[in-house]
């Protein structure tokens, strides 16, 4: 119970402070540190945020190859599903439900460690924590709040694609209002049988000539499967035709760049399995298991010098 003279500190001395509630200065402090850390950082895979950069209905943003480990197979997938699932809460089930936000650099500055920042190409302003920042749906454009506010125009300031007010979706937001005006967006969207994207949900009805049509389509997780099958370097024209062209499967990711972001991810999972499989021949990891008759792989060796071998001069 003493310290190191022996003597019993006084409550007084250990609790310099009583616990009080944090000041609206310092929640704000706090807010302002969680942004920049988010707009910064991957939430899902933990990884800087890099190009391609996509977003959900909330406003989050995340690395592009981070969602595709998410919604690859279990057994394919190196990060953990059951905290990314409470993280993106419903919100992902498909590259329909993100949308590719596409940032204008500012290659004025750069972070600390080299990453890259952004800015609206209208103001100049950099966004970030400091500078409410939203993005359209379909295009993906990202401006600043006040360059969309003021320049009250019902078509993208980049590509003149038309878009409704209810789809200049804000960036991070932590005001309940944003949160609440997001909600009811996707909530009409699933409504109607769209996602994010603005694109049709998947498994939804088709109508066509009066006819309903009761076709499903296959899951995201079976498509990413046949865009990795199928290399880039594979898809090459041929001017004799090919009868067997007609019997192959349509139901890849028809988005060249999305596929080749997926090869690139199941060809890096390939390489670690197999650096586990050359890890697995060698011949001292051997040495710590017994064969499958029972014996161990070297009689010559204990406790002590388990796990490295002495060389054959060293022995006397």
């Amino acid at each position: 119970m003493g310290n190191d003279g022996g003597s019993i500190p006084k409550r007084a001395e250990l609790v310099k402070e009583a616990a009080r509630n944090p000041t609206t200065s310092e929640i704000k402090e706090t807010q302002k540190e969680q942004q920049a850390h988010l707009w910064t950082t991957c939430p899902l895979s933990h990884k800087p945020l890099t190009r391609p950069i996509v977003s959900d209905s909330g406003g989050n943003l995340y690395n592009k190859d981070a969602i595709i480990q998410y919604l690859l197979p279990e057994e394919t997938s190196t990060i953990n599903k059951e905290d990314c699932e409470k993280l993106l809460g419903g919100r992902v089930k498909s590259l329909k439900d993100v949308v590719e936000v596409n940032f204008t650099i500012d290659e004025s500055a750069k972070f600390n460690d080299g990453g890259e920042r952004y800015k609206c190409p209208i103001t100049g302003k950099q966004l970030g924590p400091a500078v409410k920042a939203v993005y359209i749906v379909p295009c993906g454009h990202a401006f600043s709040y006040e360059a969309v506010k003021e320049m009250k125009t019902k078509e993208c300031l980049q590509c003149a694609i038309p878009y409704e007010t209810e789809n200049v979706i804000p960036i991070l937001t932590i005001a309940e209002d944003d949160a609440a005006s997001l909600k009811n967006r996707i909530e009409k969207l699933m409504a109607s049988g769209l996602t994010h994207s603005l694109r049709k949900a998947s498994g939804s009805k088709k109508r066509k000539g009066g006819e309903k049509g009761g076709k499903s389509s296959e899951t995201s997780a079976a498509n990413l499967q046949a865009a990795v099958s199928e290399s880039p370097n594979s898809r090459v024209t041929s001017t004799t035709p090919d009868s067997s062209a007609a019997a192959r499967p349509t139901n890849a990711i028809k988005n060249t760049a999305t596929a080749n972001l997926t090869a690139k991810v199941m060809k890096e999972e390939e390489n670690k399995a197999k650096r586990r499989r050359i890890a697995g021949e060698n011949e001292n990891l051997k040495s710590l298991f017994t064969k499958s008759d029972g014996t161990l792989a070297r009689k010559d060796i204990d406790f002590m010098n388990r796990g490295f071998s002495i060389p054959a001069s060293g022995k006397r």
